[in-house]
């Protein structure tokens, strides 16, 4: 019976992580690019993934060539989560992004 409440617990956990809140621990959304179309269209895939989630998360369009390369990315657009670069190289559809970050959140 310990177990069972154990993993309730640990889903319920889970679930208020997932909603985005203040629970979340993604704390900075940046997309990197030249300011091309499909880094434009990245950069607003992840606004519309960081909205549907719910996070408090600012997104951040980056194309100052010095800081992108700063990252290590070696092709674009890229997607950096609290300051590590998560995707790169193809442009991620929102429900993509939403995947991407809720793996993430745990």
């Amino acid at each position: 019976m310990g177990l069972f409440g154990f993993g309730k617990k640990k889903e319920e956990k889970q679930a208020s992580a997932c909603s985005g809140g203040a629970g979340s621990n993604i704390s900075s959304i940046k997309v990197l690019g030249a300011g091309c179309k499909s880094c434009h269209e990245q950069y607003e895939n992840a606004k519309a993934a960081v909205k549907a989630l719910g996070l408090s998360a600012e997104v951040e369009y980056i194309t100052d060539m010095e800081k992108v390369m700063g990252y290590g990315a070696m092709s674009m657009p890229a997607i950096v989560v609290n300051e590590k670069v998560v995707s790169m190289g193809r442009v991620l559809k929102a429900a993509e992004v939403e995947k991407l970050l809720r793996k993430l959140e745990f």
